[in-house]
């Protein structure tokens, strides 16, 4: 039977499956071979990627004979839209579809709820998802506050950050499919009572290092920051009020903590149960990882997007470019084909619990969303940062959504509409297929694989050097299409091209003109109003959400993250994330040539000098060995010294408390930071453990840890992070590394996303 989806069907489909073949990049294919393509039992490749997308399109093709339709259209369709880069499917699909695991989805929410047989059982169903490649997101605003009573056991309640750091351990143990590590979205309520802990809880780097959190701000709260009004902290046990805060005091702390290192992020909760599609089955509670996805508790969703820089038409007059212009009619095709795909994908998934089958199958959401938005506007000639720009954002989305819209309808007049349709806001319109249809999201790996901008992103960098793991060779990777500018401008020059890797902007390049200049900037280039004011335009026309990272230069105040915060809540958008350059020491993208060891070389660690007036504080600490008493004091540039007493002075156990001491004042002031002491310290055991108020000490130099984590929080202090987290001047940032391949990690849409391997991590 024909496929009856489409208005227009395209023509010529003999031999279309075995005449096109995907062009890739040598990275592209690095990363399919790294953790796409299909091994045998000892790791041998076994499938080209030309194979992999035959695999895929034939899997999820195979669905239409549930319906009555032929398959072999839709598998030409869908190979097709593959093959060219056009469109490409979340990883989970492209890593499963057609083999034993065959879970596509990419997105998760699981409930917990106040008990421990609640706990632990998502705790279970959150590592069956990580095994095939999904991520999940809790929110933990249910479970009753630390000291809160426990009848059951006459006892008090850890309270839900302790149960973070079990789901954290959890995740640090399983590999998603044998590919990379799990991902977590951790969400707490601002009228929760352990609010101001769950936001300083990431406050030392490596805590919680599987979790991205956030915190659920409603508009109320949102409204006493405004009017420096207090609001209600609430038991969710006893639905009680036990405390007032002063709401602008929270927000400050949110924002002051986002500015040290970009967590915790923001999920405006009330505007995302706004557009809830289905209220009458539930409340939405949580997101997936990086934000763009809000479900109901047991909801999967499964994504898509579509390459916009593979749908801009070059034009030509007599040999001549005069210009590029946007094909609308090929961008309605790839949608359509889209939307049918994922609707199949839902059908075709196996459900790794039986709530997940029930809740996605009642619902059948699906997330089209877009990526190569920056290689759109660069082919346009458009400026990012420009009104042109947010209107043709809201002109492109509005386009695809709508069209999805249409697309869904026709696929219900056939399939019919989606089982909850009667209980959805929809109900008294025309029967769609899908309770939502798209969704902007992270699109780092499979960017990579098309060789596209990231999601809505600009570029972070217009060319920087990558190295090929696999012979160690440094290879100069120029954006294709600013590169291709260049060619149309008769610009291209090797020395421009190294200026650029060097600075990775064209705003200090002198003979570049300034039209240019305008037209080709980099994420640092742009206002955080910019940033947001994008985020906002896509927002507009999408039924989920839209993951995006609003970048701010090192210099960013707080001032301007609450100017960023507040312009997200009033132009609603669904959550918010923004990232201070240099604010982290695992930095995800740097711009330069200087490798991480060549900067290692450069640098000399010499211990800057003791001024001689210090100042600071003195913490005491039980140990096994008796009470400890550590100073810690600072000089101008953040902490610089440790003493610590202990016991009488010329005993073995003061002699060693003495040595360790001098050591980490040797390493703070020679420039070690002090979460790096801190790791190496804590954790320590001695024979001699001791239990003081509910707190283990394993050993004086576990005390000492602890006594430097008790530093950091009480003092908390803008200026003394502000030293902490400066970065080198001599580069834009602190070169992290992938920990794969050592090649330098990149920021974007709530990842770390290494290009040359294919490496990501929700941050």
């Amino acid at each position: 039977m024909k496929n009856l989806i489409y208005e227009k069907e395209p023509k010529n489909y003999q031999n279309l499956v075995t005449h096109i073949k995907p062009v890739l990049t040598k990275n592209a294919l690095l990363v399919l071979e790294k953790r796409y393509l299909r091994k045998d039992e000892t790791g041998n490749i076994i499938e080209s990627p030309e194979d992999m997308f035959h695999r895929v399109a034939k899997t999820i093709a195979q669905v239409d004979e549930k319906y009555a339709e032929d398959p072999e259209i839709s598998y030409q369709q869908f190979y097709e839209i593959m093959a060219k880069l056009e469109f490409l499917p979340n990883s989970p699909t492209l890593m499963n579809a057609g083999t034993e695991f065959q879970q596509l989805s990419a997105c998760f929410v699981l409930p917990i709820e106040d008990s421990m047989e609640s706990i632990f059982e998502t705790l279970k169903h959150a590592a069956l998802i990580h095994k095939t490649g999904g991520g999940t997101g809790f929110s933990f605003s249910n479970l009753r506050p630390t000291n809160d009573v426990v009848k059951s056991t006459s006892g008090v309640s850890s309270g839900p950050i302790s149960f973070m750091k079990v789901y954290n351990a959890s995740t640090e143990a399983i590999k998603q499919g044998g590919r990379r590590r799990g991902a977590n979205m951790g969400i707490l309520r601002v009228d929760h009572p352990d609010i101001i802990e769950f936001i300083r809880c990431k406050e030392i780097e490596g805590e919680l290092s599987n979790f991205n959190i956030s915190v659920a701000v409603t508009d109320e709260f949102m409204k006493k920051v405004e009017k420096d009004e207090e609001y209600e902290l609430i038991n969710p046990r006893t639905k009680k009020v036990v405390k007032k805060l002063k709401a602008k005091e929270v927000f400050n702390l949110i924002v002051e903590h986002a500015w040290l290192n970009g967590e915790p992020g923001i999920i405006f909760i009330d505007t995302i149960n706004k557009y809830n599609p289905t209220p009458e089955i539930g409340k939405i509670e949580a997101t997936n990882p990086c934000g763009e996805q809000p479900l109901l508790p047991y909801e999967s969703c499964n994504l898509g997007s579509i390459n916009l820089g593979k749908m801009v038409i070059r034009k030509f007059t007599g040999g001549t470019f005069v210009g590029s212009e946007i094909d609308w009619e090929r961008l309605r095709y790839v949608t359509q084909v889209a939307v049918h795909f994922l609707d199949n994908v839902i059908d075709a998934n196996q459900y790794p619990i039986d709530k997940i089958r029930e809740m996605t199958l009642g619902n059948r959401k699906i997330g089209l969303g877009v990526m190569g938005w920056a290689d759109m506007l660069f082919q346009l000639r458009i400026p990012y940062d420009s009104k042109e720009a947010l209107q043709l954002a809201e002109k492109v989305m509005s386009f695809i959504r709508n069209v999805a819209i249409e697309t869904s309808e026709l696929i219900a007049t056939k399939r019919g509409p989606f089982p909850n349709f009667t209980k959805s806001i929809f109900k008294n319109s025309t029967p769609r297929r899908n309770a939502t249809l798209t969704t902007i999201a992270p699109t780092g790996t499979i960017g990579i694989i098309a060789n596209a901008s990231s999601g809505i992103e600009p570029v972070f960098a217009l060319g920087y050097i990558r190295k090929n793991v696999l012979d160690g060779e440094e290879l100069i990777d120029i954006n294709p299409y600013f590169k291709q500018a260049l060619q149309d401008e008769g610009l291209y020059d090797t020395t421009l091209i190294e200026e650029i890797i060097e600075r990775g902007s064209l705003k200090e390049i002198k003979g570049i003109p300034e039209s240019f200049k305008r037209i080709f900037v980099t994420a640092l280039d742009i206002s955080p109003e910019m940033h947001v004011r994008m985020q906002a335009a896509f927002q507009k026309y999408v039924d989920n959400a839209v993951s995006k990272t609003i970048n701010l230069p090192n210099s960013a105040t707080k001032e301007d993250v609450e100017k960023v915060y507040f312009l997200a809540y009033k132009l609603g958008c669904k959550g918010i994330t923004i990232y201070r350059d240099g604010s982290r020491n695992k930095q995800v993208l740097n711009i330069g040539k200087n490798t991480a060891s060549t900067q290692q070389q450069q640098v000399k660690p010499e211990p800057r000098t003791r001024p001689k007036f210090t100042s600071g504080m003195t913490i005491k600490m039980v140990t096994g060995c008796g009470n400890m008493y550590v100073t810690i004091n600072e000089d101008s540039q953040g902490p610089c010294e440790v003493f610590s007493q202990l016991g009488k002075s010329g005993g073995c156990t003061a002699s060693q408390a003495e040595t360790i001491g001098r050591l980490i004042s040797l390493s703070l002031r020679s420039g070690v930071r002090i979460e790096k002491i801190i790791d190496q310290l804590k954790g320590i055991r001695c024979p001699s453990p001791v239990i003081y108020q509910g707190e283990t000490t394993l050993s004086c130099a576990d005390a000492l840890a602890k006594a430097l984590e008790i530093y950091i929080k009480e003092k908390n202090s803008p200026t003394l992070f502000d030293k902490i987290n400066q970065p080198n001047k001599n580069y834009l940032g602190i070169n992290p590394q992938c920990p794969e391949c050592s090649s330098m990690l990149k920021i974007g849409e709530g990842c770390a996303t290494c290009p040359s391997c294919g490496f990501s991590k929700c941050l």
